[in-house]
């Protein structure tokens, strides 16, 4: 069973926040608000962006209800203190009853909630936990239960986007948002949650629907990984993933074939051929023939590569399943050996590579 929020140990912050008023300022009209992890990944641009465009998100075909639920219990399933702090806050701030909110981090049977909305529940469990690996047929689970395809599919994406969230407040040791949680346990956050169900109802009258983006699969699917973005093709989250991919990818903070390994790391721990074979021709460009991949894989170490990013691969190895503290200690680790930069840049592409395989297997 996932742990409970006072069970999560949690260290102190890897990485400092830093200021930076520009940046700040976008986050704030984007977002409405910088919150603890926006000032830690301040200084890497394709992280930064990517960090406002996970939370700015606005769900095309799966309902806002479905949505904060699906955060919160990714969170608790992922044992990201900083998030899951937050999203238990945000449901009380939107009305949700604490004796419910209570069922469903328990796993308990929650009367409030319909067959459909304990699949969603389980199949979010599921995803991010990911052992056994999940398959295509628990996208069709959901299907066959009266949800539409693209209900299904961008609800895949969305875990996958929390997956790498949660990854991110995980492996910088975010420290949590205590004043939007007092908020939220005191008179006034009580008084905002029973106001909370009709302002999401004129809310839902008023809000415009988000624009569904015709983007041209052919387009997407070109760059690193571009099968997984041309299976998104027509949601608006397609673009956000491939300039996310392509970011990362074009920085030069780690190493280009350091990243397409920790990728194809990350896929042969969840079992994704997909992905395997994707980060394979990456490297294949950069003078990696199969055997060499495979050695590297295996034993989780390269000579080719930068030596002071060696360390990288079988860190990366402990992000797909692990423990919060020991994982904390080896990222804080990794930020003695190879800095600020490099780390911060590790713990994006560790967490993207996270997301991005997670959903990569149910599109197989």
């Amino acid at each position: 069973m996932a742990l409970l929020l006072d069970q999560i140990e949690w260290e102190d912050p890897i990485l400092p926040a830093v200021d930076d008023p520009a940046w700040e300022a976008e986050a704030k009209r984007r977002v409405g608000r910088v919150g603890e992890i926006d000032r830690r990944v301040a200084p890497n641009p394709w992280i930064r962006e990517l960090c406002v465009a996970a939370v700015s998100y606005q769900p095309t075909h799966v309902p806002m209800r479905l949505f904060n639920i699906a955060s919160f219990v990714t969170a608790q399933e992922n044992a990201c203190r900083y998030c899951y702090g937050a999203n238990r806050a945000a449901l009380k701030v939107m009305g949700f009853p604490e004796a419910l909110i209570r069922q469903i981090e328990r796993d308990a049977s929650v009367a409030e909630l319909d067959v459909r909305e304990r699949a969603v529940i389980a199949f979010c469990r599921n995803l991010a936990r990911a052992k056994p690996r999940p398959s295509r047929a628990a996208l069709e689970q959901l299907v066959g239960l009266g949800y539409s395809k693209a209900t299904a599919e961008e609800l895949a994406l969305l875990i996958a986007s929390f997956c790498f969230y949660n990854r991110i407040g995980v492996l910088t040791a975010c420290p949590p948002e205590r004043a939007f949680e007092r908020f939220a346990n005191g008179p006034l956050g009580r008084a905002v949650g029973t106001v909370a169900p009709l302002t999401r109802a004129l809310t839902t009258l008023l809000r415009r629907k988000p624009q569904i983006v015709a983007d041209d699969a052919s387009e997407l699917a070109a760059g690193p990984f571009g099968g997984v973005v041309a299976a998104l093709a027509g949601l608006p989250a397609a673009r956000i993933v491939k300039t996310a991919l392509d970011g990362a990818f074009a920085s030069q903070i780690v190493s280009r074939p350091t990243k397409a390994l920790m990728f194809a790391i990350v896929g042969r721990a969840l079992d994704c051929r997909y992905t395997q074979a994707a980060a394979g021709a990456l490297l294949a460009a950069d003078g990696f023939d199969a055997a060499a991949v495979d050695a590297a894989v295996r034993t989780l170490a390269c000579a080719r590569l930068p030596p002071h990013e060696a360390a990288l691969l079988a860190w990366v190895r402990d992000t797909v399943h692990y423990q919060t503290p020991a994982v904390q200690t080896q990222t804080r680790a990794l930020l003695d050996d190879i800095g600020r930069d490099a780390t911060l840049e590790a713990i994006g592409v560790a967490a993207l590579a996270n997301g991005a395989v997670r959903l990569a297997m149910l599109l197989e």
